[in-house]
């Protein structure tokens, strides 16, 4: 039973790897966004100076949910190219990456630390490069589906920078969150 997979075979191997992916990174994206309450339902943003460039509010949401997906997307790409040179090291890279990004939200909206959120985005975005490069080895459409993470990432941080920039008082602006908004 050794034989090479047919055309088939390999896509219900990624349609499995799919259906486990991308609903874990959009649940895992949800519960780090409801840990805190974050955008237009947290007290302490709303007293924020914002920068020019802030979204409305209700653009977070679905750009979020569409980057959780295809990012459950990418990561099913790799996943199900099984034996792939690098494939383990590109795992670990968007894990790493991922980690921060589930960090960020209390980070930001819980704890108030503007800075170190900045920090941390800054350093999510360099391993979410290396993700895509990583990807890109193994599978470009693998990475084509991060470019819009990255692009979004960095947007982010210039969001974060200039809120920063605009607030050098914002951790003492209001107390901090110190409720989870899972179950409520």
């Amino acid at each position: 039973m050794g034989g090479i997979a047919s055309k088939s075979q390999l896509r219900m191997s990624f349609a499995r790897w799919a259906l486990v992916c991308v609903p874990l990174i959009v649940l895992l994206g949800f519960l780090s966004g409801r840990s805190v309450p974050s955008g237009n339902d947290n007290a302490w943003y709303q007293a924020l100076t914002k920068p020019e460039i802030t979204p409305p509010g209700w653009v977070f949401p679905v750009a979020w949910t569409t980057l959780y997906i295809m990012l459950g997307l990418a990561l099913a790409t790799i996943l199900n190219a099984r034996g792939a040179r690098g494939r383990g090291l590109a795992v670990g890279l968007f894990a790493a990456q991922f980690a921060l990004n589930l960090a960020w939200t209390p980070l930001f909206f819980g704890a108030h630390k503007v800075g170190t959120a900045l920090l941390v985005i800054v350093v999510m975005l360099a391993l979410a490069i290396a993700t895509t490069f990583a990807f890109d080895r193994i599978r470009k459409a693998a990475a084509w589906l991060m470019l819009p993470y990255l692009v979004w990432l960095a947007f982010a941080g210039v969001l974060n920078w200039r809120v920063g920039q605009l607030n050098p008082d914002a951790e003492t602006l209001v107390p901090g969150a110190r409720t989870s908004q899972v179950l409520g």
